[in-house]
């Protein structure tokens, strides 16, 4: 997409972190921007602050892993702009820990409502609608670049669901002819407060698993606070949809790690880890 001037986008997971760091980086290619988030507070504080920034902004409350939500999010997005343009799937949650075995039922439904069919949810309702619009169009999903790594049990697993299904659906729209394209955001280390989402854990899913052995929350926060400014994400995802280039890696940092795993693929060995590298 060359020209993003007044076209509309709709972003879940806008009232924070990598969300709210698209919608500002929309707001100022002077797009019209749907914020959409379940923590109705956050979303109407963070759509007050960028209208007063100047931007076309609307909120609209709803949870990714209820379809009737989804549904009513574009229904609402219709109604007050007309179209949508580029629909970023972008909510998404941490749970979970290490072992896997250890994490609950309640822990695999939660993160695979909101990770995983929150993404499906996306797909299903918005792309039909931006087929039949019959212009440009753009999807953009959030998955992560511990994805691209493996070993990271209930999170891990649905990020690389996601890119799977991206990958599938680009292929079905070049291979079909349509004019959406799509693009899977891998990041790294974000500035967001992924570690706090037990915050939004809804009460039909209340047993929690441990968290693994040793692990300081509190270090992991403060690490992720030190992390990429989700403006800077943004700005990323915005150039990434004007060259219509599918996968976003936001953090080159990484990209060894990915060969590695990439070559014990290729070579049929078993799966190591290389230690993280330094921030």
């Amino acid at each position: 997409m060359d020209d993003l001037q007044g076209k509309v986008a709709v972003i879940t997971g806008a009232a924070s972190g990598i969300g709210r760091g698209m919608a500002e980086a929309f707001a100022d290619a002077g797009m019209r921007v749907v914020l959409s988030d379940l923590e109705v507070d956050a979303l109407h504080a963070t759509t007050a602050e960028l209208r007063n920034a100047g931007a076309d902004v609307h909120a609209v409350v709803a949870d990714v892993s209820a379809p009737d939500d989804v549904t009513g999010l574009a229904e609402a997005t219709l109604e007050k702009y007309g179209a949508v343009h580029v629909l970023c799937n972008n909510a998404g949650i941490y749970s979970g820990g290490r072992p896997s075995w250890d994490s609950t039922l309640d822990d695999w439904e939660w993160i695979l409502g909101v990770n995983l069919m929150g993404v499906v949810h996306g797909h299903s309702i918005f792309l039909p609608i931006m087929i039949e619009q019959g212009e440009e169009a753009h999807i953009v999903n959030t998955a992560s670049i511990a994805a691209l790594l493996g070993g990271s049990s209930l999170y891990g697993a649905t990020k690389a669901a996601v890119v799977a299904l991206s990958e599938t659906i680009h292929h079905e729209l070049v291979g079909g002819g349509f004019k959406p394209r799509i693009s899977v955001l891998c990041p790294g280390v974000v500035a967001t407060n992924i570690f706090d989402a037990e915050r939004n854990r809804p009460t039909r899913f209340p047993e929690a698993g441990p968290r693994p052995d040793g692990w300081d929350i509190d270090a992991a926060r403060k690490e992720f606070a030190l992390g990429t400014s989700p403006r800077a994400i943004g700005e990323q995802v915005v150039q990434a949809i004007h060259e219509e280039r599918f996968y976003v890696l936001t953090h080159p940092e990484w990209k060894g790690h990915i060969e590695h795993r990439m070559k014990q693929i290729l070579n049929g060995d078993n799966p190591t880890q290389l230690p993280p590298p330094t921030m």
